[in-house]
């Protein structure tokens, strides 16, 4: 099978070696975003490796941004949460989502000055949150937060920008309902996800209007879309890549490959992906490094 290597996309300079990150993604501009915490502390985690903490609330972070010429930095006031979830929206806007010193939950937006301007509740158990550069919000959740929290239970909700529910997705009549959302990817007012259990591929608009196709890969890890063809990473393999065309009502393999690392190294290990439209953005254990594959 052929191969196809990850391209690198950005890298947080060591200039910011001495900071912990607490929450990266890369946005619907291609920007790679850095949430960097100056102290924290390090708790243990049933998972494997400890994770940061901010040692006090509030505290000032520093979002470090990379467009793959320049840096950016600019400094949010007084957070008062450990962000897990983190994008950019329109107007120069920040959203962090996570947990706060009391383990309360929220979704916090900051404005280009870097002040906070609006806090709600997002729900529990989220996977993804993805915004698009016409002012919508995406946020899919796992099982966890759709058994028990409202917000959650569709297992695909859309936002404005400025946090207000829009919309919340119901399956047809002979379709499973959400269980978890393996994979998602978001392009301008339009999302896309795969979920459990049967894996079908969603396709949804910021209108409303949505169609649910057959996807034969199960499992994926993460999705990238361009016109009718579509990526899919993952399935019997985290490293397989299938490239599917579109039709009606189903998506259907025409080619597979292996993902490798840049080198032509096995792609090893836990890794996470952001899908933006053609793009799939990767990272590995790695908070710092993000690469891409493109359709």
């Amino acid at each position: 099978m052929r191969q196809v290597a990850l391209l690198p996309h950005a890298r947080l300079p060591r200039q910011y070696d001495d900071r912990q990150v607490l929450a990266t993604t890369v946005d619907a501009w291609g920007r790679a975003l850095w949430f960097l915490c100056p102290q924290v502390d390090l708790e243990p985690s049933p998972y494997g490796k400890p994770y940061a903490r901010p040692s006090r609330y509030p505290y000032d972070g520093l979002l470090v941004s990379s467009d793959g010429t320049a840096i950016r930095e600019r400094v949010l006031r007084d957070v008062d949460l450990r962000p897990s979830h983190l994008d950019t929206l329109p107007n120069e806007r920040v959203l962090l989502r996570g947990h706060g010193a009391d383990r309360a939950k929220g979704a916090q937006i900051y404005g280009r000055d870097g002040r906070r301007r609006h806090t709600f509740d997002m729900g529990t158990g989220i996977e993804h949150v993805l915004a698009d550069r016409q002012h919508n919000l995406w946020s899919a959740y796992f099982d966890e937060g759709v058994y028990v929290d409202p917000i959650s239970a569709a297992g695909l909700v859309r936002w404005d920008s400025g946090g207000n529910r829009q919309w919340g997705y119901s399956p047809p009549e002979g379709i499973e309902y959400i269980d978890t959302v393996y994979a998602c990817n978001v392009d301008d007012r339009v999302a896309w996800a795969v979920y459990y259990p049967t894996f079908p591929l969603l396709q949804t608009h910021a209108d409303g209007r949505f169609r649910v196709r057959r996807n034969p890969v199960r499992s994926p890890r993460g999705i990238a879309v361009h016109g009718d063809r579509i990526l899919l990473l993952g399935g019997d393999r985290s490293d397989h890549l299938h490239y599917c065309r579109l039709t009606d009502d189903e998506a259907v393999v025409v080619d597979e490959a292996v993902l490798t690392m840049p080198g032509g190294g096995p792609l090893r290990g836990r890794f996470r992906t952001v899908g933006r439209g053609r793009h799939l953005y990767v990272r590995g254990t790695s908070t710092r490094t993000w690469y891409a594959v493109s359709l």
